[in-house]
């Protein structure tokens, strides 16, 4: 069966949508023929990329931002590992943290050609569960990185500015807006590591578990992870007041804050997270992949080599 490519028209305030044809002309240069289908609504991508699981397609494009891909992975997740189809990337969207971890540049002939290559990368996933925004206990699947805390303040605050700013610019004001409003979260945490467990309690202004290096728009929060490790690397970025925060979060785009004394790191299989003072509940909300999509109780575990992703 031809690849199919999920499109999302509305990524880079519209841009997409208008460019579809131009840009299809010249994925079917590299790829040959292709079916498109294009989202209508949140959540779309997730159960088209499912069907085309499902129809057997041997690969699924997501074209679009973080969002899209996050939602094309979720679809892909849904079936057993032996008939999941890989993953290609085209990034059109607001952040592009997912294929700075897969390092690929942002140029339509370096995603294509890296498609075209069928050279690929099995990588880890990470399955959680969580509260939804309505409320319900729910489940899902994560590429990238998952964060709890301010980092949900600001992805909530860059989604209500509905592309009004540009990449970096939004989440940078969005940071600004979310220091001021967030509250520092003390967490009942179940740690497990290379098969041993341990209780602990974190005291932080923002965690966040990762799978890939980048989130926020190109913040190296954790320098150190890699996509198909076997581990999530966790980093907490303390309980700092928020002048002494935001000082120190400054060298988070050079990877460098990690050295800060406030910084705590650890690898783990697994997380369990309870946020101990719940009057602070809505303010201390989930960021997954770039998407605003609910708040603690959290229980996060590892899918080793579970989807693979074409790679230049």
């Amino acid at each position: 069966m031809k690849p199919l490519v999920i499109l999302n028209p509305a990524s880079q305030k519209g841009k997409t949508g208008r460019q579809a044809p131009e840009l299809l002309r010249v994925v079917e240069r590299y790829l040959g023929p292709v079916d498109r289908r294009d989202t209508e609504a949140p959540r779309h991508a997730v159960s088209l990329a499912e069907e085309a699981a499902r129809e057997g397609r041997p690969t699924v494009i997501a074209v679009g931002g973080d969002g899209t891909i996050h939602e094309v992975v979720n679809g892909l997740m849904r079936v057993d590992q032996g008939t999941r189809p890989k993953l290609g990337v085209i990034g059109q969207g607001t952040g592009g943290d997912f294929r700075k971890s897969l390092e690929v540049e942002h140029r339509l002939d370096r995603y294509l050609t890296a498609i075209a290559s069928r050279r690929t990368r099995k990588i880890d996933i990470g399955r959680f569960s969580y509260r939804d925004n309505a409320g319900e206990d729910t489940e899902g699947y994560f590429v990238n990185i998952l964060s709890v805390g301010m980092g949900g303040l600001v992805d909530r605050y860059v989604h209500q500015a509905k592309g009004q700013l540009g990449g970096t610019i939004a989440y940078l004001s969005a940071s600004v807006k979310a220091l001021l409003e967030s509250e520092v979260g003390v967490l009942a945490a179940v740690i497990e590591e290379d098969g041993s467990r341990r209780d602990e309690e974190i005291v932080t202004r923002q965690i966040a578990i990762c799978n890939g290096r980048f989130f926020g728009g190109g913040m190296e929060v954790a320098p150190m992870a890699v996509l198909d490790d076997g581990a999530f690397d966790v980093v907490s970025m303390g309980a700092a007041p928020r002048a002494r925060f935001a000082l120190g979060s400054l060298s988070i785009y050079s990877g460098k804050h990690v050295d800060k004394p406030d910084v705590q790191v650890f690898r783990c299989q697994s997380i369990e997270l309870r946020l101990k003072n719940q009057a602070i509940t809505e303010i201390f909300p989930l960021d997954v992949d770039g998407e605003p999509l609910g708040t603690l109780p959290l229980r996060i575990e590892l899918v080793p080599a579970a989807l693979e992703v074409f790679v230049s």
